[in-house]
């Protein structure tokens, strides 16, 4: 499984924001085939699911796939995601 980390918990917590989480279970649930589409399903401007999904993909949360026209299909390859943190400096 693939590991991935973050500097601080907050950033974290930023990234998978209750708008951000519920974007992701979006893209799952009607599996868009661009941004365009996502954007009239979310409400979102294009411009803002850009900008977030690539740093989701930097994180390996989402794959952009370019398509024909330069159409940008996000999917979300994984179903959970799991934290681990450490409570303690010992």
């Amino acid at each position: 499984d693939p590991t991935v980390w973050f500097t601080s918990p907050e950033s974290f917590a930023k990234l998978l924001s209750n708008r951000n989480r519920t974007l992701l279970g979006v893209i799952v649930d009607t599996r868009p085939e661009s941004l365009i589409a996502l954007a009239s399903t979310t409400g979102r401007t294009a411009g803002n699911l850009s900008r977030t999904l690539r740093t989701m993909e930097r994180y390996g949360l989402v794959r952009l796939h370019k398509g024909v026209r330069g159409a940008v299909r996000p999917e979300v390859p994984y179903r959970d995601v799991q934290l681990e943190m450490r409570l303690s400096s010992s």
